[in-house]
């Protein structure tokens, strides 16, 4: 699992670039190598014609996403996973609310993240047998 990365302000195009560039890419050179592919899903700044410039100069390869697929992406479960971890724990501000955010998210089992990738092939299988429509997942 990569760093997580506050986002102040609206998040568009060149804050997600900017994301990519100094936060994802650094993370994944140094801890996947150079065979690795990156996924995201078909939100109109992950897909805009700057952030796809991007990912072809830098030559990052982009798993194929088929569009309304939102069964496919196991990151919201991990954002679930955040969501209890941090049940009871009280901010006054976002700046005060990240602290804890972060260590939660580092502090997630590896045996979660493991658990979900086991996940894919099912979530697949669903989203084929449902002909694209939403599974349970």
């Amino acid at each position: 699992m990569g760093p997580l990365k506050r986002i102040v302000g609206i998040h568009g195009r060149y804050v997600y670039q900017d994301i990519l560039e100094n936060t994802m890419r650094p993370w994944a050179r140094a801890n996947l190598g150079r065979s690795w592919v990156f996924q995201q899903d078909n939100d109109p700044k992950h897909t805009s014609g700057h952030v796809a410039n991007w990912f072809r100069r830098r030559r990052v390869d982009l798993l194929e996403w088929p569009s309304q697929s939102p069964d496919l992406n196991p990151i919201k479960h991990m954002w679930e996973e955040l969501e209890r971890s941090l049940n009871g724990v009280r901010a006054s501000n976002a700046n005060q609310k990240f602290v804890p955010l972060e260590a939660a998210w580092k502090s997630i089992p590896m045996t979660v993240v493991q658990t979900l990738l086991d996940s894919m092939p099912r979530r697949f299988q669903a989203v084929i047998d449902a002909k694209g429509y939403p599974t349970k997942y």
